[in-house]
């Protein structure tokens, strides 16, 4: 088994509450985590229909039978024995790790929880693979464009299966199941019609009216298509910079989708060579480094925190971690050799960006070239480095000016 970055997180929760939520996309691996983290709890599929009809029918029997704890995989389909839950796990509070559920949706599930289970439950969320855990494992790939195709699903990596049949089961899997449940959807084409047209707009504006004008669906029905996508973990909406949180909020956000290899199925793309010349792979890396970064935080416990940057005069930053402690921004470009104005174009941003005035701001690019460079006005990294993103990413660093004046000052 692959490693999680999760893993020790979740062993620590496991010490100091009594119920465990881990969520994530289908097929990203919560069941293999949780069975291996906790081999002595029994294991219990709520896929299965008699061990949903039992929980559904007689949840305090169901229970009851499970009394001494359980792993209840995909516990979104018998939502009820949550309510029951909250009543078992209030008569010994202090039994801590007693109870690990899973699920696959986030929204859906997240709104039960803080009803019924509210202060008795650890929320984590585990995502496919990271670049970091495959390289721990010595399954990351050393060409970029490979890495891309093949996407970050486990089930492709465990078993060597090739990613554009896998990645298609597995989406007619999740418009099928997931989608006619989630919006009771007749004409599910009209939808996967939808997706695709998302695909295509990854890494660029969220565009609710004009994705529906181009889908034929109204702006709402655009609006709650794309928050099932969100909610199912196959798409991230990266929200805006602004220095005022009430003017971030209703700015229109980015989408990233999660996976690079979903990403490239839904785009058409069916080989490497393909990619490689595509128009959109510039679209399909920057998706994928902003889908590293999101990994890094949320598998540690960490809030995202993670914006993008653009005003009116032009001026952009692909990625920016930001909060009273400084930044990090992060420039995205798909090139093989490094981009000779990059960290230029942040440093012209970086005024729009301070969270206080004496905050230092790191300034990243990260591309797609084997070599990576630490320069006196930031760092130029390989998209190889996404395998140690504390690396990358670390905004407690001093500033790289600040460093090189201390330096100065040694020798003299």
């Amino acid at each position: 088994m692959i490693r999680r970055t999760l893993e020790p997180l979740l062993r620590e929760r496991a010490t100091r509450y009594p119920v465990l939520l881990v969520t994530g996309p289908r097929q990203s691996g919560k069941t293999t985590l949780c069975r291996h983290v906790f081999p002595k709890l029994p294991y219990v599929s709520l896929e299965a229909p008699d061990e949903r009809a039992f929980a559904t029918r007689d949840p305090r029997g169901f229970l009851a039978q499970h009394a001494d704890g359980a792993v209840l995989d995909e516990i979104q389909r018998a939502p009820q024995l949550l309510s029951y839950l909250q009543g078992v796990v209030d008569d010994e509070p202090r039994r801590f790790g007693r109870f690990v559920l899973t699920g696959s949706q986030n929204v859906v599930l997240l709104s039960k929880v803080s009803q019924t289970l509210a202060g008795r439950v650890s929320l984590l969320t585990l995502l496919p693979f990271s670049l970091e855990e495959l390289a721990s494992a010595k399954l990351a790939g050393s060409e970029l464009w490979p890495v891309l195709f093949t996407g970050s699903y486990p089930r492709i990596h465990d078993v060597g299966l090739p990613p554009h049949e896998w990645l298609a089961d597995y989406f007619t899997t999740y418009v099928e199941r997931d989608v006619r449940e989630l919006l009771a959807i007749q004409a599910l084409s009209a939808f996967e019609t939808f997706v695709q047209l998302c695909a295509g707009r990854s890494a660029q504006l969220a565009n609710l009216a004009g994705l529906g004008a181009d889908a034929g669906i109204s702006q709402p029905t655009a609006r709650a298509w794309l928050s099932v996508l969100v909610t199912s973990y196959l798409v991230w909406s990266l929200p805006p910079w602004h220095s005022s949180l009430t003017s971030r909020l209703v700015k229109t956000p980015k989408l990233h989708f999660l996976d690079s290899g979903l990403l490239c199925w839904l785009l058409g793309i069916r080989s490497v060579e393909q990619l490689r010349v595509h128009p959109l792979r510039g679209a399909v890396f920057e998706s994928f480094v902003v889908s590293e970064i999101l990994k890094a935080r949320v598998h540690r416990g960490l809030p995202p925190d993670l914006y993008f940057l653009r005003d009116r005069k032009g001026r952009e930053i692909d990625l920016l971690l930001a909060d009273a402690a400084g930044a990090c921004a992060i420039e995205v470009k798909s090139s093989e050799t490094p981009p000779p104005d990059a960290l230029a174009a942040i440093a012209a941003a970086e005024e729009l960006v301070r969270p206080t005035p004496r905050a230092p701001i790191r300034r990243v690019v990260i591309y797609g070239g084997a070599t990576s460079q630490f320069r006196s006005e930031g760092a130029i990294v390989s998209w190889q480095g996404l395998a140690d993103p504390d690396q990358v990413i670390d905004r407690s660093a001093p500033a790289p000016r600040r460093v090189a004046r201390k330096a100065r000052r040694r020798v003299r």
